[in-house]
């Protein structure tokens, strides 16, 4: 029976007196494959946040790995965010005055604990071997892109989220990216949760929900 790694239950989230997320359960087992969708204002990036452990609910659950994570300190919070978690951000969010291999190590780094021929192995499976000592500023957007799948990736998480991963793309990069994300997501034994308004990509996924007005509900098709 496939084990579940991140459950959402009933989760609220009130920003300004608005109910930007309301009532949202998601269970997320380990080899998830899951597209959430939905229209711009939809609430997509606070549910990413929270389900990220950067943002706290205002009433409901998140639990890792059976852990209710409302429970932990702030500390444990991020012990368990750099342990568990992988992002890619809508922006690529890279830091300008480090290499496309630094940028990609952040993670290792914060943990003590270098894997040089993980990360080697990422850049070589994402084709950008050659791109690892260049900076942000002279990448394509492809470029970027694969450079911020390998940081979400170097400490091998439990759960990669992805935050419209692919819309700053073109048609083509977009379904190269989720080529090279699927490929990895089986290299990596991760679980995969992308967020996005993009109805294209509703073929490439196992799993797809809708989140609307703040609730998430099945997708029809």
């Amino acid at each position: 029976m496939t084990e579940t790694v991140l459950e959402a239950n009933a989760v609220r989230v009130v920003r300004g007196g608005r109910d930007v997320i309301e009532d949202a359960s998601l269970s997320i087992p380990t080899d998830a494959q899951l597209l959430v969708q939905g229209p711009s204002g939809a609430g997509k990036t606070t549910l990413f946040n929270v389900l990220g452990l950067l943002d706290t609910p205002t009433d409901g659950t998140v639990t890792i790995r059976g852990e209710d994570t409302a429970s932990l300190s702030e500390r444990k919070r991020a012990k368990l965010r750099r342990e568990t978690l992988g992002f890619i951000f809508q922006d690529f969010q890279l830091i300008g005055d480090l290499t496309a291999w630094e940028n990609a190590a952040l993670p290792q780094d914060h943990t003590g604990e270098r894997d040089e021929e993980w990360l080697e192995t990422l850049f070589e499976r994402l084709e950008i071997a050659d791109r690892a000592d260049q900076y942000p500023a002279t990448l394509s957007g492809g470029e970027k892109q694969r450079v911020a799948i390998a940081r979400a990736l170097a400490n091998r998480p439990a759960i990669v989220l992805a935050d419209e991963p692919t819309g700053q793309l073109d048609p083509d990069t977009t379904e190269q990216v989720l080529d090279l994300l699927f490929r990895l997501q089986e290299t990596a034994d991760t679980a995969l949760v992308v967020i996005s308004h993009d109805m294209q990509l509703t073929p490439r996924f196992d799993t797809v929900v809708r989140l609307e007005d703040g609730r998430i509900r099945a997708d029809p098709t």
